[in-house]
């Protein structure tokens, strides 16, 4: 005991506060929530639906009003979106008040907004107005925020593509595209005085879409491979979302902004698609999703950045009908419009009757027969016999931790108590 001989209480205390603190870090996940079909359910259904797969955070496109009514006094955390059309018109900084009091103030602090993206892929359309339209509307917001007090729980961010890459591989190698380093300098400029993370949208499918004949599937769904060495860091990559997340990180520190955090806003894959549309399927969505998730459970970091917390958004919690583009846009869902799932998950719903079993049996991809429709109110499973995890098992990872630290805090007492 000599080495706690000379340390007050207090000081064990703080000790204890402190390995308590860094116990409870996990990674985070979330989902997004896209309303482009005339079929979903209404957003009070949705409520216990979200419940069902664990959701703690949610991000919107809009400021729905009738979705940030229905989750009031659930706890689950919202990003709310901006839209590009809308960006022009708040840098009048009367608009900007008016549209945070109206879709921000108005809702808190029974339902928690966090964060608010101004524009979505904004750089990548390639539009000079909207393109300098941009960060006079995020400081507009932000400057609205800070007006109403509420700049300290509210952050102000955009969402951007993958594309505003022009180097991603080796991920040591990420930088910007030439033609936008004067714009983004800037508004990473704005990230790092404001304090909010930078939002990447990172989709693996696409690029395997693009070159499957290049690309290895098992590399894009984090199956076990061989993976790639980045000979510049010596580092080994096993999956090409983690190679992606690096390359951004890589492409900040390349303009002095190594410290600015990076979120993943969207990754998915579709578990539909057109005849041209190489890896859309069940099967390969319930790999990609489903390993994912367990991934991000095991509360690990990137190869660059291994103690950095993981934060992203799955892309997306319903199959959404009347989404453009190809038949793969409208089929991001994890769950069809009735609750049911779009294929067999991997893992089970809180509030489903199916089990491990009957999520195998159904691993053909059929999508009938994995996971029954949901249940409102029944209590959460355990994780399914797969290999999968639930999405609430980052829940349960903290309450793993939360009962280790209680232990450590027995410890410290008795410690305590001895001197």
């Amino acid at each position: 005991m000599e080495l706690f001989s000379h340390c007050s209480p207090m000081f064990l205390l703080l000790l204890l506060i402190s390995v308590i603190m860094s116990s409870v870090v996990v990674n985070s996940i979330g989902i997004n929530y896209g309303q482009i079909a005339n079929n979903l359910p209404s957003p009070e259904a949705v409520v216990p639906i979200a419940k069902s797969i664990g959701v703690t955070r949610i991000k919107l496109y809009d400021a729905d009003p009738k979705v940030l009514k229905a989750f009031a006094n659930t706890g689950v955390e919202f990003i709310v979106g901006l839209g590009n059309e809308y960006l022009a018109k708040v840098q009048d900084p009367g608009k900007a008040q008016e549209w945070v009091k109206s879709n921000v103030q108005a809702y808190l602090p029974a339902t928690k907004i966090a964060c608010i993206f101004v524009g979505n892929e904004v750089l990548t359309f390639n539009d000079s107005s909207l393109t300098g339209n941009l960060l006079p509307a995020m400081v507009s917001v932000h400057t609205a925020l800070v007006n109403m007090g509420l700049d300290k729980q509210v952050t102000v961010t955009t969402a951007h593509s993958l594309s505003i890459l022009e180097n991603s591989f080796p991920p040591s190698a990420g930088t910007f595209r030439r033609d936008l380093k004067n714009c983004i300098a800037p508004i990473l400029d704005f990230h790092a005085k404001t304090g909010s993370p930078f939002l990447i949208n990172a989709y693996p499918y696409f690029a395997y879409k693009s070159n499957p004949k290049q690309v290895s599937l098992d590399y894009v769904l984090f199956q076990p491979n061989a993976g790639n060495l980045d000979s510049a860091t010596n580092l080994h990559y096993d999956n090409m979302l983690f190679a992606q997340i690096d390359a951004v990180y890589a492409a900040l520190g390349s303009l002095g902004y190594k410290k600015l955090p990076v979120h993943i806003s969207e990754t998915g894959w579709p578990s539909k698609g057109d005849e041209d549309e190489a890896g859309a399927t069940p099967e390969n969505a319930k790999k990609y999703n489903g390993n994912l998730i367990k991934l991000i459970c095991q509360n690990k970091g990137t190869p660059l950045r291994p103690n950095s917390d993981l934060n992203i958004y799955v892309f997306a919690l319903f199959n959404e009908n009347m989404k453009p583009g190809p038949s793969s846009e409208r089929n991001f869902g994890l769950l069809k419009p009735d609750g049911t799932a779009a294929y067999s998950l991997g893992f089970n719903l809180k509030g489903s009757s199916s089990s491990g079993g009957n999520s195998s049996s159904s691993s053909s991809g059929s999508g009938q027969g994995g996971i029954n429709p949901i249940t409102i109110g029944s209590s959460p499973p355990g994780s399914s016999s797969n290999g999968y995890l639930s999405i609430s098992s980052a829940s349960a990872t903290v309450k793993y931790h939360l009962i280790g630290s209680i232990s450590m805090l027995w410890l410290v007492l008795l410690l305590i108590k001895v001197i």
